[in-house]
């Protein structure tokens, strides 16, 4: 029986288990792979025409969608990222539109949702333990002009591990301020997620620093 028909979309960082070529696919090669998306959604953005540009992201987003399906990824895994950042899609589209037009707002939010969904196949399809050896292994050269490795790695695993966390404080504050009938306000949800994860935030900076580590 097909995987993931049912069930709440996964949050960035959680691997789902599968066979496909891109659960297959070494974490290196995922990772390469993620910063050609990111380099291609600059370069796209830099040289070419607004219409084109966001002819070029909707094929990436196209081909974000044909993965997704062909690793039997669970059904609505990209729906759920669209839907965690909205407001902020909706927000630079809004902006991007009174400032310099729809073309250009098209591409802005365009560029941000193919990186979002590229990143999240890559952690859909990698267990973060393994997404956090391939990255202290890469910085291991650097070592010798003063990089720490692990650091890095331990900070890519808690960025990794934070944005499930915020997704979770943004939601329940969307129901708290619908609840008190000011679903509208910006306010009412951007002021009690923000207050709500510096506390996470200096929470586990404190149990860092139980650990041993400044």
């Amino acid at each position: 029986m097909r995987r993931g028909l049912t069930g709440p979309p996964p949050l960035l960082g959680t691997a789902e288990p599968g066979t496909s070529l891109l659960h297959r696919a070494t974490p290196r090669t995922k990772l390469l792979a993620l910063v050609v998306v990111g380099t291609v959604v600059g370069l796209v953005r830099s040289l070419a025409t607004p219409p084109t540009a966001a002819a070029w992201l909707a094929g990436l987003l196209a081909g974000c969608v044909v993965l997704a399906r062909g690793c039997r990824l669970r059904r609505g895994l990209l729906r759920g990222q669209v839907r965690r950042t909205a407001w902020v899609l909706v927000a630079l589209a809004v902006v991007q539109t009174w400032l310099q037009g729809p073309w250009e707002a098209a591409v802005v939010v365009g560029g941000l949702l193919a990186c979002l969904w590229s990143a999240t196949l890559v952690t859909a399809t990698t267990p973060v333990p393994d997404l956090l050896d391939t990255v202290v292994r890469a910085l291991e050269p650097l070592r010798r002009v003063g990089v720490d490795p692990e650091r890095a790695g331990l900070a890519f695993s808690l960025t990794l591990t934070s944005v499930p966390v915020v997704g979770r404080l943004l939601a329940e504050s969307r129901e708290a301020a619908a609840a008190r009938g000011l679903g509208a306000s910006p306010r009412a949800l951007l002021v009690p997620t923000v207050v709500r994860a510096v506390a996470h935030a200096e929470q586990v900076g404190e149990a860092l620093a139980a650990r041993g580590l400044d």
